[in-house]
């Protein structure tokens, strides 16, 4: 017993907690997760109370999750444009006040399926804008050694909510009702109101004319098409949830009809899968400093579709809790795995749009994939549904087995080399554009193969740091003449391509500048798209 004081203590000194601004974030985001899920939680048993429809159960995981299909993607660009903590401010007032509609409407007499999917549904929206702030700011608080642990503290956090508050909301809605449980779970949102009220504001990720929301979004999805290692992530991330959304969406029916569970029994099997989920947090950094990413996301995907089978054919609540508790540990290892991918993978500037691209996965996936399995339930079965998910799962799996998931170098997210400013007399106005740029190459006949190997690996970088099209000439009439050329929409989008610039972006430059003639420099020139009314008419020649 002597010991575990020591251990705790060696714990904490090299935990992310050790931060006192950290640690009231991580115990705000437990309470908000839990607050989330006592919600979610009440609101799938409430609707079994109003209607035995399997496809109405599971539209209120829907309702929950298509927010971020619809929202997802500005939440993202959001975080990264404004000063989260603006954001989680009016979040968490948005989540109290539609939960407390939700459990004021419930004791007043007045819920209908319709009113309830409503009012799920703004709470999913308010989330939906809360998520991608709050894993992005994760950075904020730890040094990047510490992200894989403060990411898999983060996933403690959630699902420590997710193993508490689903037992206490059955509680509470067997003791006093499902509405008083969902105005305690509108408390839980208070205290994380509480923690970001003494926060500084963030400066901006890149300096300059900042974006809009529009071109915000359309940057993120640029930016993850144009990655290969964010392309894999979101891949991963898409096959895994539309399969596991079947087990989401038929728990409630598992419950009540397979198990013949009433509400506290339904929360027990919330409470086994969050068990599971910590406890798979916990091991997270130890697996993950053990083998690989990839190895870890393709093992816990296999569990899932295990664990899933034992739920479909059990009988027995034990054997059910047993299920769930292992759908628990992979839920957390697949997803907070791909989590830390991501974090550790996207660039100070386009973090929250790549967490939000994830998010948007998942979370589409579950919106989507909830509603499909909600409809096949109607036809065969709980049971029959359940084993169906678990073998489309391996099935994904084994199609993307050459889609590897890896962890992000230090390389891929820290700005490169400040680039020379430019000495331009008549600098454009930042709406100004499209702008061309031109580089002219002279290489060598024996560096030719070499050169364009290298240029084209640029490409990419190119692209997802703001280039809308990108091509690579040979001239006809002079050997050994290479032109690059690209265009960006405006001249503000050129400005922030270039403080865009990783340090693995700038090694892809360095080895073409390498190839160049010794004796010619590299020619950068600038066009700027003009109009008949933009500039003096030139004679003819």
């Amino acid at each position: 017993m002597s010991r575990s004081p020591g251990l705790l203590a060696q714990f904490f000194e090299s935990s992310p907690l050790r931060h006192a601004p950290f640690r009231l974030f991580f115990f705000g985001s437990i309470a908000t997760a839990g607050g989330y899920t006592m919600q979610a939680t009440v609101s799938a048993w409430l609707m079994t109370t109003l209607t035995p429809s399997a496809l109405m159960v599971a539209l209120v995981q829907t309702a929950s999750t298509v927010p971020s299909l619809l929202f997802g993607l500005v939440a993202g660009a959001l975080a990264d444009i404004v000063d989260r903590r603006k954001i989680l401010l009016a979040t968490q007032i948005l989540l109290f006040v539609a939960t407390f509609l939700l459990g004021g409407t419930t004791l007043a007499g007045w819920m209908s399926p319709a009113t309830l999917l409503a009012l799920t549904l703004l709470v999913g929206t308010g989330f939906t804008f809360y998520l991608p702030a709050q894993q992005a700011s994760v950075n904020d608080f730890v040094s990047r050694s510490e992200l894989p642990r403060a990411v898999a503290l983060g996933a403690v956090a959630f699902n420590v909510a997710r193993a508490a508050a689903p037992a206490l909301a059955g509680a509470l809605a067997g003791w006093l009702g499902t509405g008083s449980a969902m105005l305690a779970a509108g408390l839980l949102f208070i205290p994380m109101f509480v923690a970001v009220r003494g926060w500084k504001g963030r400066a901006l990720a890149l300096p300059g004319v900042p974006e809009t929301l529009f071109s915000g979004a359309w940057s993120g999805l640029r930016y993850t098409r144009h990655s290969p290692a964010m392309r894999a992530l979101v891949i991963r991330n898409l096959g895994f949830s539309v399969c596991a959304s079947a087990l989401w969406a038929m728990l409630p029916l598992v419950a009540r009809e397979q198990l013949a569970l009433d509400a506290f029994g339904y929360g027990l099997l919330f409470a086994s899968f969050g068990i599971g989920a910590v406890g798979g947090a916990l091991a997270l950094p130890r697996m993950l400093s053990r083998t690989s990413l990839n190895a870890v996301v393709a093992s816990s995907t296999v569990l899932w579709g295990v664990a899933t089978l034992l739920v479909a054919v059990a009988d027995l609540v034990a054997l059910a809790l047993v299920g769930v508790f292992a759908a628990g540990m992979s839920w957390v290892s697949v997803l907070a795995s791909l989590s830390a991918g991501t974090q550790s993978s996207a660039p100070a500037w386009v973090r929250a749009r790549a967490v939000a691209i994830n998010l948007v996965a998942n979370q589409a996936s579950l919106a989507l994939g909830s509603a499909f399995w909600g409809a096949i339930a109607m036809f065969a079965g709980t049971r029959v549904t359940l084993a169906m998910s678990a073998g489309l799962m391996v099935v994904l799996l084994l199609l993307a087995r050459r889609v590897r998931v890896e962890m992000g170098s230090e390389a891929d997210v820290t700005a490169g080399a400040q680039l020379p400013d430019l000495v331009i007399p008549d600098e454009p106005l930042p709406d100004d554009g499209p702008v061309l740029i031109q580089i002219e190459y002279q290489i060598l006949p024996e560096h030719r193969e070499a050169f364009l190997r290298a240029i084209h690996a640029v490409e990419p970088a190119r692209r997802r740091n703001g280039a809308a099209s990108w091509r690579i000439y040979r001239d006809l009439g002079e050997e050994g003449r290479f032109v690059e050329r690209f265009i960006i929409a405006s001249w503000a989008e050129y400005v922030r391509l270039r403080a865009r610039m990783t340090v693995a972006d700038r090694s892809l430059l360095d080895r073409v500048a390498e190839l160049q003639r010794s004796d010619t420099p590299i020619r950068v020139s600038r066009f700027l798209g003009v109009k008949p009314g933009d500039a003096p008419t030139l004679p003819l020649s």
